[in-house]
């Protein structure tokens, strides 16, 4: 199916999304603000800079957005559009995961991955379910976390 809109158009759409405090990373960080959480945003000094880290409980959590990442959920479809640039484009972010994943293991923190999936759409989770999910794990030993919509 051919795009609706110019090429022109796209670049100015896709140009607009951002990579920073979208949506479901404030709804994240507000909540578990709420909750008494501090952290810091975005370090640098880690593999991946993830989108919270929290020094005290050796723990970063990244939020991450479903089509960007390829989650296998309803959020995610393949793009019909340039098909091959987006496999090639989403395949080199999974694998970018799984490299940033391994490095920040090596350095003995642990890891959180809460799906955009979690925080909307049809199979979103309860925000104060989520928030209660994210806080039980900070203050566990657990080294991962994957929390993804309910199916």
């Amino acid at each position: 199916m051919a795009d609706i809109v110019s090429p022109e158009q796209r670049s100015d759409m896709m140009s607009e999304i951002k990579g920073k405090d979208t949506k479901p990373e404030m709804i994240l960080r507000t909540g578990l603000h709420k909750l008494g959480f501090r952290y810091r945003l975005h370090d640098r000094g880690l593999p991946g800079k993830p989108d919270m880290v929290f020094p005290r409980y050796r723990a970063v959590v990244f939020v991450n957005g479903c089509f960007w990442h390829g989650h296998d959920c309803h959020l995610f479809k393949w793009s019909s559009t340039r098909a091959d640039f987006w496999i090639q484009k989403i395949n080199r972010n999974k694998e970018l995961d799984k490299i940033n994943v391994a490095k920040l293991e090596e350095l003995e923190w642990r890891i959180g991955i809460v799906w955009e999936c979690s925080l909307k759409g049809k199979y979103q989770l309860n925000s104060e379910e989520l928030m209660v999910i994210c806080a039980q794990w900070l203050q566990s030993d657990l080294p991962y976390l994957e929390i993804g919509g309910q199916c």
